[in-house]
C-alpha cells in the first residue's frame, strides 16, 4: 500500500491533528492513517509552542508504523522537511521554489520566512515492541497567519488549492520514505536536506537553555544533530535548540 492510498481522516475543525493522530492510536486504530484538518484551534510545534491555524491551508499527520529504534526514528523530521519542501516546490514557480530552503531542525523557509514546520512524536507498540510514529505538517497556502511575532510566508494560492498541496506532500512522502528505508538510507536523506539547507557554511547563533552560542554551521552528523564550528574553533553537535539568523550579516 502506497501512502497517497492509505486511509485519510477529514475534521472541519479539530484541536490539533496530532492530537487526533494520538487519540486514534489509543482507540486502536489500524496504521498507517492520515488525519487532516481544515482549521486547528489548538496547532502545536516543537516545543509546545502554538502554530496558528486559520482555514486555507494544510494541517496534516501521517502515522505509521516503523521497526527502527526511538533514536534512527527521528531522522523521520528530515525526511518530513524534505516531503514539505518537495511538495512546496511543485506549486511554486522555479524562480519562487528557488528561494526554499530547510532550516534545522523542522522549519521549511520561503527566503527568511516561515511556510511550514512539522512535528515529530513516537509511541511504543506494546504487541510488538516497534514505534508508531506521528509525523504532522503544517504549511501556509492561502495565507501566513497574523500576529505569529515573526516573518511568515504562504505558497499564495487560493484556498481551493489545499487538497492538491496534500496530495503533493502524500506522494512525496511516499518517495522520500522509501528512500529512507527504516533508516538504512539516511547518509542519502541527510545529503539530500543539507543541499537545501538554510545558512549552510554560515555564520549563525543557536539558543541552548537560554544562553546563546555563536559559530559556523557545518552540518548535521549521521543522528541528525547539528554540527557547530565555535569561535574558539571547537566543533560541538546540538541535539536542540533554536537557531537565529541575525548573525548571519
Amino acid at each position: 500500500m502506497t501512502l497517497p492510498d492509505i486511509p485519510v481522516l477529514r475534521f472541519d475543525s479539530i484541536d490539533s491533528t496530532n492530537e487526533e493522530a494520538l487519540r486514534q492510536l489509543a482507540g486502536g486504530a489500524r496504521l498507517p492513517f492520515w488525519i487532516v484538518a481544515r482549521t486547528q484551534t489548538k496547532g502545536r510545534g516543537r516545543a509546545g509552542r502554538s502554530w496558528q491555524s486559520p482555514a486555507g491551508n494544510v494541517y496534516a499527520t501521517l502515522v505509521l508504523k516503523t521497526g527502527a529504534s526511538a533514536a534512527t526514528a527521528t531522522q523521520l523530521s528530515f525526511v518530513a522537511g524534505l516531503a514539505a519542501y518537495d511538495a512546496a516546490a511543485a506549486h511554486l514557480a522555479p524562480d519562487e521554489a528557488s528561494r526554499l530552503r530547510l532550516k534545522w531542525p523542522n522549519d521549511l523557509m520561503l527566503g527568511r520566512a516561515k511556510l511550514a514546520g512539522n512535528l515529530l512524536e513516537s509511541i511504543s507498540l506494546a504487541e510488538d515492541r516497534s514505534l508508531a510514529v506521528v509525523l504532522g505538517v503544517g504549511m501556509n497556502v492561502a495565507a501566513p497567519p497574523a500576529d505569529t511575532g515573526r516573518e511568515v510566508a504562504s505558497l499564495g494560492l487560493v484556498s481551493s488549492s489545499v487538497e492538491a498541496v496534500f496530495a503533493s506532500l502524500a506522494r512525496a512522502f511516499d518517495i522520500r520514505l522509501a528512500r529512507w528505508d527504516e533508516g538504512r538510507g539516511f547518509p542519502a536523506i541527510r545529503e539530500a536536506w543539507l543541499s537545501r539547507a538554510l545558512a549552510l557554511n554560515e555564520k549563525i547563533s543557536v539558543n541552548l537553555n537560554n544562553s546563546i552560542i555563536r559559530g559556523r554551521f557545518c552540518g548535521v552528523d549521521d543522528t541528525g544533530a547539528l554540527m557547530l564550528t565555535t569561535e574558539a574553533g571547537v566543533v560541538m553537535t546540538v541535539t536542540a535548540g533554536d537557531i537565529y539568523l541575525d548573525a548571519l550579516r
